[in-house]
């Protein structure tokens, strides 16, 4: 039999503080010194004390569990940013005295349907939304029910205001331009999707603004756009530019799954990166340095802003601000060896 845990009034009395205090220093309460709510935490993972969730969740009336609906997309499962983000959301929902509950969309499945399961059952507190759209149902649902929220993202529509945490995509993008302009590139082409993400605009409209602010003519854009999870019609657009007579001399991949197709797709038409073709990503995933020559993109520092999201969601629902809690998070440029000076047979 397992050993049993120690209970909230043996922890209380094991400390010589009352039961409430304990009680409030597990739950986060800012009335509680940071000092007291350390050591109580402390102790309570060192005792091995586990919250009776039935009992808590009829003192409060919450269930001590915020949702997240994962979205399963075949046999690649989810796209890559999510691992790093779920984690960071663990961890930052762990340290408010939180527990997340993953409510996974099947194919074929509506992700508003699994949604609303989790919020009308009572199961979750609030929830996290990954990957916001450009007219996003889930986040209409969301605010027309008054359900604690906080959007990885912004809708397109700003008179829309909510909960959200987002990371400038389009001052990065701008940013790649630029550092690609002064290296001599003057034909880009940019890897894209067709889907009505908030971050494909904001991305794509940084680029196109960096570009008029030079006023230079010989500047060219060349778009190219698939279906998100379709790798099928990626490499098909991908190789749509590759094979141009007058092909780009620098990529820009929407995300680092784009850009990184498209530094495979090179090597198998025999174009040398960075030597031929400059290609530059988003995200900093993990196979971004090690994909060789190494991926030049932008962390957007996902596991911490998830540990934010966190945060700012438990604020969310024990505050209940007048105003909408928001954040914008600059991506910071790591730079390897996928980007260099334009060939000057290209110019």
């Amino acid at each position: 039999m397992a050993p049993r845990g120690v209970t909230l009034k043996e922890l209380a009395k094991a400390l010589d503080i009352s039961v409430t205090t304990v009680s409030r220093a597990l739950a986060g309460h800012e009335a509680i010194a940071l000092k007291t709510r350390q050591r109580v935490l402390e102790a309570a993972r060192a005792r091995g004390y586990v919250p009776n969730v039935a009992a808590r969740q009829l003192v409060s009336g919450r269930s001590g569990f915020v949702g997240f609906v994962l979205p399963i997309r075949g046999p690649n499962f989810v796209d890559s940013y999510l691992g790093d983000f779920i984690t960071g959301l663990g961890e930052g929902l762990v340290e408010h005295g939180y527990d997340l509950l993953i409510a996974t969309a099947q194919p074929g499945q509506s992700e508003l349907d699994v949604l609303k399961h989790a919020v009308e059952s009572g199961r979750v507190d609030g929830v996290v939304v990954p990957r916001v759209a450009e007219n996003d149902e889930r986040l209409r649902y969301l605010m027309e029910r008054n359900i604690p929220f906080i959007g990885h993202g912004r809708l397109l529509n700003g008179n829309s205001a909510h909960n959200w945490l987002d990371s400038d995509g389009g001052a990065a993008f701008a940013e790649a331009f630029d550092m690609l302009y002064e290296l001599g590139h003057r034909r880009f082409g940019l890897i894209s999707i067709t889907d009505p993400m908030t971050f494909r605009h904001l991305r794509e409209r940084g680029l196109r603004e960096a570009i008029e602010k030079r006023g230079d003519p010989s500047v060219r854009l060349e778009v190219a756009a698939a279906p998100r999870f379709d790798r099928g019609a990626i490499v098909a657009a991908i190789n749509g530019l590759l094979q141009r007579p007058e092909r780009p001399t620098a990529i820009l991949g929407l995300f680092d799954e784009l850009a990184l197709t498209v530094m495979e797709e090179a090597a198998r038409a025999g174009i040398s990166i960075p030597r031929d073709l400059s290609v530059v990503g988003f995200d900093n995933i993990t196979a971004s340095a090690y994909a060789p020559p190494g991926l030049t993109t932008f962390d957007t520092h996902t596991r911490s802003s998830a540990r934010e999201i966190a945060r700012m969601l438990v604020s969310v629902i024990e505050k209940r601000a007048d105003e909408p809690l928001t954040r914008l998070v600059r991506p910071t440029l790591v730079a390897r060896a996928s980007h260099g000076p334009a060939p000057l047979s290209k110019l």
